[in-house]
């Protein structure tokens, strides 16, 4: 068939640069000995580049014109490798039979986000993931402490991975080009076993606060604590948010339970 018509509704930006695809496929040599899970395939352009590395590869793509272009054009996936549908609602405890595997992507710009989100319910099922995105999320991911890109996902990525920026990407190298340039990043699962805290209460705590950036820390949580209790007096409530690591926001959350009496 024809090549892939990119739709706008999809987020579709296909990279046409076989350079810049071979680099971002080379980031898998990380995690050499796992399986690969791409999502959003398209018309394979990285597909290709991680097939010829002999890597068990699936992929994941709800675009049906895409599933089509790929049935034709990589026969390597035939077998199931096509998981046709939405990542996002994609259980992934249950690919390479629970196995751990590692992301890649050009990812949609418009649910990149989501992506992220979706990938840490399942954090120990991926211990390595990589890709594309466009470059102010990826630089939100790679956030530190005082910067203004930091966020709410910079902080719950963190919690859980080491997050790297690797690499921009210019808007030429793209059918039909953004209007934005796009960054390369890099995720490897780090050590941390448990949270420290309660899980749920340190995302409470760490999207009140972003939520309402501008003001200090003791004045976002007032909304969390029990009527007529006080955060014991510390330099981290002066603060705001983006100034936060990720220990002083287990801190604060240790803070917030022992006055909810968890």
């Amino acid at each position: 068939m024809a090549n892939v018509r990119p739709k706008k509704a999809l987020g579709q930006h296909f990279l046409t640069d076989l350079g810049v695809a071979a680099r971002i496929a080379s980031t898998l040599d990380a995690a050499p000995d796992m399986p690969v899970l791409e999502i959003g395939p398209g018309m394979g352009v990285l597909t290709q580049f991680i097939l010829d590395a002999g890597r068990d590869l699936r992929v994941v793509e709800i675009d049906t014109e895409s599933v089509e272009y790929l049935r034709d054009h990589f026969p390597a996936l035939a077998d199931g490798r096509i998981i046709e549908g939405d990542f996002l609602r994609l259980p992934l405890d249950t690919l390479f039979d629970g196995h751990p595997f590692a992301l890649i992507g050009n990812y949609p710009y418009n649910i990149s986000s989501q992506i992220f989100f979706h990938m840490l319910d399942y954090r120990d099922h991926v211990p390595y993931c990589s890709g594309m995105l466009q470059r102010e999320v990826a630089e939100r991911l790679a956030a530190t402490p005082g910067t203004k890109a930091r966020g709410i996902l910079s902080v719950l990525l963190q919690m859980w991975y080491d997050v790297r920026y690797l690499f921009t990407v210019p808007p030429g190298v793209f059918n039909p080009p953004p209007k934005v340039h796009s960054g390369v990043v890099e995720l490897r699962r780090n050590g941390r076993a448990d949270a420290g805290c309660d899980e749920a209460l340190f995302k409470t705590v760490v999207k009140t606060t972003f939520g309402q950036r501008r003001k200090t820390i003791r004045n976002s949580l007032r909304g969390l604590l029990p009527a007529g209790a006080t955060m014991p007096d510390t330099p981290l409530l002066a603060m705001r948010p983006e100034q936060l690591s990720v220990e002083q926001f287990i801190e604060l959350t240790l803070e917030v339970q022992k006055l909810r009496g968890k």
